[in-house]
């Protein structure tokens, strides 16, 4: 049997992304930080429109490889940050990595369960739940919006919080709750105008969305916690040992 092999078609590279790479190559070895270009100038250099040189730009920025300030321009970004494990806490992962981390509490309240944080805690819909709102920094840059919602009475939680600064350390270490068995589901969305407010980064910048439920060793839900991620800044690591 004789077997036609068909050569393959010519695929045509956009102009755009012929100006990411040469843009990246125009990078490549320098530090976090390092002033880029203007757009006037990138065109110029790669004689193309400004137009072309903005989507090449705004790619890169999306891949975490560029990020812009308003009213100071567009810089080498830093390194993406391996985090997000099962089991750890966003401090571990950090602390991990040589970062540091620090969180912004923006509220912690009791509030009634909804019929989801009910069902995700196993608890009855109405029963009061605690909300700890955070804004969650490395070496004080935002770079991830959290909401964690606790069952249980846990008194002088925003003072205990505040002394162990750790979520899962205030837990283990107040109210004697550990965090046993975690289940991660990772989605893709956009930054919505209230998010990218809190990041300080473009409105509609891809994020990791995070929801976690936890649970102690007997089984009982501990958190239930949805948190956003700069896209930019982060990619999710799981690691499994498979039979």
């Amino acid at each position: 049997m004789t077997v036609h092999v068909r050569e393959p078609a010519a695929v045509r590279v956009p102009k755009y992304y012929w100006v990411k790479s040469e843009i990246l190559a125009l990078i490549a070895g320098l530090a976090p930080g390092s002033p880029v270009p203007t757009e006037r100038d990138l065109a110029s250099r790669f004689e193309t429109s400004r137009t072309t040189v903005r989507q090449a730009i705004a790619e890169l920025v999306v891949d975490g490889r560029l990020e812009r300030t308003q009213g100071s321009g567009t810089f080498v970004a830093q390194p993406k940050l391996m985090v997000v494990r099962p089991l750890t806490s966003f401090s571990q992962d950090l602390q991990s990595e040589g970062w540091r981390p620090g969180s912004v509490v923006l509220d912690i309240s009791a509030v009634p369960a909804s019929p989801e944080a009910a069902e995700r805690l196993q608890i009855a819909v109405g029963a009061t739940v605690h909300r700890v709102e955070r804004l969650r920094t490395a070496a004080d840059e935002p770079i991830a919006h959290e909401v964690a919602l606790l069952p249980g009475p846990l008194p002088g939680l925003a003072e205990q919080l505040a002394l162990h600064s750790s979520l899962y350390r205030t837990l283990h270490e107040a109210y004697g709750i550990d965090l046993a068995t975690a289940e991660d589901t990772v989605e893709t969305a956009l930054a919505d105008p209230v998010t990218a407010g809190l990041l300080r980064v473009d409105t509609g910048l891809p994020l990791l969305l995070i929801n976690r439920t936890g649970w102690d060793a007997q089984g009982r839900g501990v958190e239930w916690s949805i948190g956003r991620f700069r896209g930019d800044r982060f990619r999710f690591v799981s690691r499994q040992r498979l039979s």
